[in-house]
Parts: structure tokens; C-alpha cells; sequence
């Protein structure tokens, strides 16, 4: 899964430990999601979505993997 929330937080001037804070986990959580590294629980992607006033499909893009 990709997504576009580096992107989005840096378009509004947010830093990492802000974003974090304010979504309740660690700034290596919010670092490892813009990297890729780690795919959020449906919890913590409506809490992002919910932060930035948009909906989860503008933030998250999902791709099929092909066989």
C-alpha cells in the first residue's frame, strides 16, 4: 500500500512529533507509515483521515499485487 502522508503533513507545515502526538503513537510510527515500512491498523487510518479532514482512499492508495 502506498500513501501520500508525508506529502500531505508537510503541505500543511506539521512536524512528525506534532502529527504523532496528536494521533496518540510514536514519531517512529508516523516515520516508518511515510516510508512505507509499516501499513496502519483501520483504527489509526481513520484517525489520520479524521485529522486531516480527508477521506482514507485520498491518503492511502491500495494496489493489488499482481500474481
Amino acid at each position: 500500500m502506498k500513501n501520500r502522508l508525508e506529502q500531505i503533513r508537510k503541505e500543511r507545515a506539521i512536524k512528525q512529533e506534532d502529527l504523532a502526538h496528536a494521533l496518540g503513537v510514536s514519531r517512529q510510527t508516523i516515520c516508518s507509515l511515510e516510508n512505507g515500512r509499516y501499513n496502519p491498523s483501520i483504527l489509526l487510518a481513520f484517525k489520520i483521515a479524521r485529522y486531516f479532514g480527508m477521506a482514507i482512499e485520498e491518503i492511502f492508495i491500495y494496489e493489488e499485487e499482481e500474481s
